[in-house]
């Protein structure tokens, strides 16, 4: 606004602690025509001493402090010399920087302090209307004013009817706007949920997305476990033809140990015979031989006379019985070991599938299979003991006192326990599934988990 692009120095003194009358503002108008420069007169008394940063601003009507000036100009310095008698300056304010309004403004003289040294009448920045202006005019001219004033009145009425009913309309139409602002509104919260429901939904079709997925992939691990477990039931029921091929291999290599066992004890028992009679005949034989010694007269060569040939002839057929019998007792008695040797390998066998059925039912329930008694070795190394000791009693007796072996721990069960505590001490080995009854090795945990899980996914 002014010549300088500094402020002008400013204070919030208050107008009552100013000095109005050490500047006199001189010839200002009551009227500034709109749009032209302002020349601003003023007198600085022997009161003050102009400064270079006094300033002179226009104020509209109603100031508080100096703040609230709308333009300003930098007061010249006036000649030397002039402290002691009045200055006449004056100061012209373009017109781009004048007020463009009709409202009371006031020329104010501030000294570098901020503070009001002088302060002109208020003026305007108007033009000077005809109200100002003394018109004389004839009757004529009066009955023609006063026409026009009523056609003007006239219009008037008709403009403010016009005006009523503009104002209706304006205020229907502001009705309508508060309607369209309302729909606008509630268009705009639509538009916000339907955006809040498709980022729901896209959510939603992503979550859908991600459980097919991971539907898939727990489909694909059913279809491994369900293959994984048909290997192993194909497994098992292999390793139970097994057992139950070993299991009848064991009865009838059992059976032939039993055969073998009776034919050797009465082999034994016609050994025991033979040996008697080959004992008597060897006596009867010396008995001989010595009388014969007594009997028997020297020849004429000196030499003695040989035995009776029917006497050596009998000696000789129970010497070669007797060897043939021991024969064939060591005979019985290799096909006797070559039995037990067996024995001994198939129970070996027979332990083993029973280990690897145990493994097998830690990924299948399991099913209530016969278990064959597995006995202790008897006295002599028999498999199921001596048949014809006092101990044994007969074979069936000798099967009813067979051990039963725990699948799970292997814990042996002799026979006379009863078949409800065998049961009972597998069955504590087991888990069962709360939705279809099946069992599982308490130690297969996983699986167990992952049939549950089976469960579920269904």
């Amino acid at each position: 606004m002014g010549d300088s692009s500094d402020d002008p120095p400013t204070s919030a003194v208050l107008l009552e602690s100013c000095h109005f009358s050490q500047v006199v503002f001189n010839d200002v108008e009551k009227f500034y025509v709109p749009g032209a420069d302002v020349t601003c007169y003023y007198t600085l008394t022997q009161n003050i001493s102009a400064r270079g940063k006094d300033w002179v601003g226009i104020f509209r009507v109603g100031w508080k402090t100096t703040r609230e000036y709308y333009t300003f100009m930098w007061a010249p310095l006036p000649a030397a010399g002039h402290s002691d008698t009045a200055v006449q300056q004056k100061i012209q304010f373009k017109a781009y920087y004048l007020p463009k309004d009709d409202e009371y403004y006031q020329f104010c003289y501030v000294d570098q302090d901020g503070m009001v040294r002088g302060a002109s009448v208020p003026f305007q920045f108007r033009a000077e209307t005809e109200d100002d202006i003394l018109v004389v005019t004839t009757q004529g001219e009066v009955e023609e004013i006063e026409l026009q004033n009523k056609n003007l009145q006239r219009e008037n009425e008709e403009l403010r009817a016009s005006r009523a009913s503009l104002q209706q309309r304006n205020v229907e139409l502001q009705e309508e706007l508060k309607k369209t602002q309302e729909l606008r509104e509630s268009l705009e919260s639509s538009r916000s949920n339907t955006e809040k429901l498709e980022l729901e939904l896209n959510a939603l079709k992503t979550e859908n997305k991600r459980l097919k997925e991971q539907g898939d992939c727990r489909e694909a691990e059913l279809q491994r476990l369900r293959e994984q477990v048909q290997s192993v039931t194909a497994e098992k029921e292999r390793l139970e033809g097994r057992l139950k091929t070993a299991l009848d291999h064991m009865d009838q290599l059992q059976s032939q140990v039993l055969d073998y066992e009776k034919e050797m004890e009465n082999l034994s028992l016609l050994g025991q015979d033979k040996t008697e009679q080959l004992e008597t005949l060897k006596e009867e034989n010396h008995q001989l031989r010595l009388s014969m010694a007594q009997q028997v007269k020297p020849g004429p060569a000196g030499k003695a006379q040989p035995s009776s040939p029917p006497l050596l002839s009998q000696q000789r057929d129970l010497v070669r019985e007797l060897e043939e019998q021991k024969h064939l007792f060591q005979v019985l008695q290799a096909e006797k070991d070559e039995a037990d040797e067996e024995s001994q390998k198939l129970r070996a066998e027979n332990k083993a599938l029973l280990r690897h059925l145990s493994q097998a039912n830690e990924f299948s329930p399991l099913s209530a299979l016969p278990r064959a008694p597995v006995p202790p070795p008897g006295a002599g190394g028999l498999l199921f003991g001596n048949p014809y000791s006092a101990a044994g009693g007969n074979l069936g007796a000798g099967a009813e006192a067979s051990l039963r072996v725990c699948p799970m721990c292997e814990e042996v069960f002799p026979g006379e326990v009863e078949s409800s505590q065998y049961e009972a001490h597998v069955q504590s080995h087991l888990v069962e599934c709360p939705i279809c009854s099946q069992s599982f090795a308490e130690s297969s945990k996983q699986v167990f988990e992952d049939h549950l899980l089976c469960h579920k996914l269904e």
